[in-house]
């Protein structure tokens, strides 16, 4: 095997397809210290920012996503594409690396594109139960597929996927015991506690659905880890439990919590499965082909997460206070949910890419 094997990234747009990414690349290094690696983005998009920040060399190109309805616009995306493609193939043979992985989002095309005509092997990572178009247009000369979700053969070719879930923070995955979790948050131990989430910016219908529920929720001994984002704002008495703009100590925060309230994100659903949590997923309804509600519906047709659909979030409260006080159910969802769970994803996800060095 190359003791210097070289690597190329390419994904982004969202932290979905950033992330994964850099942890996949983080783990590489570690089982190949002397590797090298590049990553490719696109101009003006977060991963010019956040790729750096881990330590990784990137390169931007002019691409741009193509509009889903007509629009003169999309003659300028073609244009981008072509010219993109034309330098992402100028790097890949400057760079020469051994393995080209894709991770999603429209900047992935015209790199894993160039570096299938240059007869480098691909890997692509989908992490949601709906592919992207980016990875459905490689996955036919694709060297192998890997998944976060099962069934995706409806999608790829069957003999080229790989299920093995999606690369999460390894800080999620350490052991804390749920009292002193509590107690890091200042909270009751007499008391059942829901951890809600909505992500770094919230989540409106969810943080509005929890803020009507806080007194249903009190009056049946229920309190609240609540991360409400950075864009909502509102006078919420702490007495209700721990109520915050944005979670530093996520692993913490799992851990004190008997539920869970959560968008369907990938990422956010494999840490779910991980830490096997009873879970009510809440789909975001302005995600790329409705992807989030795709992915519940994977959990949600084996009992494995309760779907509530993000539009009945009035009803969030009551929902949340029936499968608190359904112990059966709970039981259930933790126990139907262990299928889903890949804690080792990324250390797999690795071990699958250094097969394809030569």
């Amino acid at each position: 095997m190359n003791q210097n094997p070289k690597f190329i990234f390419s994904g982004g747009g969202t932290g979905g397809h950033i992330f994964p990414a850099v942890a996949i690349a983080h783990e590489l290094k570690k089982n190949h210290p002397n590797a090298e690696f590049l990553f490719i983005g696109a101009i003006g998009r977060m991963e010019m920012e956040k790729v750096p920040a881990e330590g990784f060399q990137i390169i931007g190109l002019p691409v741009q996503g193509l509009k889903r309805q007509f629009t003169l616009q999309n003659f300028k995306v073609a244009y981008n594409f072509i010219k993109s493609y034309f330098k992402a193939r100028k790097i890949i043979k400057e760079f020469n690396p051994n393995v080209a992985i894709g991770t999603g989002g429209y900047v992935s095309l015209p790199v894993l594109y160039a570096a299938q005509k240059l007869n480098i092997p691909t890997v692509i990572w989908e992490g949601n139960g709906y592919a992207g178009l980016a990875n459905k247009i490689l996955a036919k000369n694709a060297s192998a597929i890997c998944t976060g979700l099962p069934n995706m053969d409806k999608f790829f070719p069957s003999n080229k996927i790989h299920f093995l879930g999606n690369p999460i923070r390894q800080s999620i995955l350490q052991k804390v015991d749920k009292i002193s979790a509590l107690a890091h948050f200042n909270l009751s131990t007499a008391k059942r506690t829901v951890f809600i989430t909505g992500g770094s910016l919230g989540a409106r219908n969810i943080n509005l659905g929890i803020e009507q529920a806080l007194p249903l929720l009190a009056q049946n001994q229920i309190q609240v880890i609540w991360q409400t984002g950075k864009n909502f704002t509102s006078n919420i008495s702490p007495n209700y439990g721990y109520i915050h703009a944005f979670i530093n100590e996520m692993n913490l925060a799992y851990q004190a919590a008997d539920v869970l309230v959560s968008r369907a994100g990938a990422i956010s659903i494999s840490e779910i499965c991980a830490l096997q949590k009873p879970a009510i997923l809440i789909p975001s309804p302005n995600v790329t082909d409705d992807h989030q509600t795709k992915n519940a519906i994977a959990l949600s047709k084996e009992n494995a997460a309760i779907l509530w659909p993000d539009s009945d979030y009035g009803n969030l409260g009551t929902t949340i206070v029936e499968l608190i006080q359904n112990p059966n159910l709970l039981l259930a969802l933790q126990q139907n949910i262990l299928p889903f769970a890949k804690p080792n994803s990324t250390q797999n996800i690795a071990q699958l890419i250094s097969q394809f060095i030569s």
